[in-house]
């Protein structure tokens, strides 16, 4: 009796012969599958990818049902699909063999310290620029890139590739620089292009004192989830502009916290989420205004 219990176990609930092997194996694709939805998760390709998974949804729901024109139709839909996902993720897909060629899989897989305390830096150093351009009255206008790649904005300006400091940001909004008329673009935490052109608003109810400046700013904030910092040349205020809304006459002390709740919230939950120590050693590594 016991043997037939015993066969009849192994026969119907084959999960109970999983080795350890195969747990890990569950465990590193999991991850992976994991860490790559996590960094669609802001984008608009992260939007697309959710789009795809309902048509392949739709896809087996018409072939379960026997929904022969339906089937056809998506299953050339989705064979076409290949190349304009391609085309669509081609930002994604450019900056994640990037950092597989630049770095170790550790680093493309997990967070690392350091960019949690480059942006630490970059945010200190931002504020100290911004307090003495504000007195100053010296025009400056900063993107801080999260999830949405900006290498097309980058394109239009200088490429840069340099830490964030006080002094090196008040050169390059100075009003005699040649690039002092353009935005300067953080990622993660590094200066990674100045000099560059960003999109103006299309919001057609924004207040007509608004100079180019703040319009760029806002524009920048509408066409992305960067985070804006103004400050205008003419009365010396500092703006900040977020999902499309501007935020100004901010403190310095304001700034800082409102740069650190926007941009050290996602390395906070990265760390919490991503460092795991035995997977990391198996990768190698880890609207309203009116100035301008």
């Amino acid at each position: 009796m016991l043997d037939m219990v015993q066969i009849f176990v192994q026969s119907n609930f084959p999960l109970i012969r999983i080795q350890w092997n195969d747990l890990l194996d569950i465990a590193i694709l999991s991850f992976v599958i994991y860490k790559l939805l996590w960094m669609l998760r802001k984008t608009s390709s992260g939007r697309v990818l959710r789009g795809v998974l309902m048509l392949l949804l739709a896809m087996v729901l018409s072939t379960a049902l026997h929904l022969t024109a339906t089937s056809f139709l998506l299953n050339r839909v989705m064979e076409l699909g290949i190349l304009v996902l391609v085309i669509l993720f081609q930002p994604e897909i450019r900056h994640f063999l990037e950092r597989v060629g630049s770095s170790s899989l550790g680093l493309v897989f997990a967070s690392a310290r350091e960019q949690g305390e480059e942006m630490e830096t970059a945010i200190q150093q931002t504020t100290e620029a911004y307090t003495d351009m504000s007195r100053d009255k010296v025009g400056a206008l900063m993107v801080f890139e999260r999830q949405n790649l900006l290498d097309d904005i980058i394109k239009t300006g200088t490429p840069l590739d340099c830490s964030v400091s006080s002094e090196l940001l008040k050169n390059l909004f100075w009003n005699k620089a040649p690039l002092h008329d353009g935005a300067v673009i953080v990622r993660k935490g590094r200066i990674v292009g100045a000099g560059c052109m960003l999109p103006l608003s299309s919001n057609v109810n924004l207040s007509r004192d608004l100079g180019m400046r703040h319009r760029a700013g806002i524009g920048m904030s509408e066409h992305s989830d960067a985070v804006v910092v103004i400050v205008s040349e003419e009365t010396g205020s500092i703006s900040a502009a977020v999902g499309g809304l501007l935020k100004r006459h901010l403190a310095p002390e304001t700034l800082e916290q409102l740069l650190r709740n926007e941009l050290m919230s996602d390395k906070k939950e990265e760390r919490k989420t991503a460092q795991i120590p035995w997977l990391g050693q198996l990768f190698g590594g880890n609207r309203k205004g009116g100035d301008r």
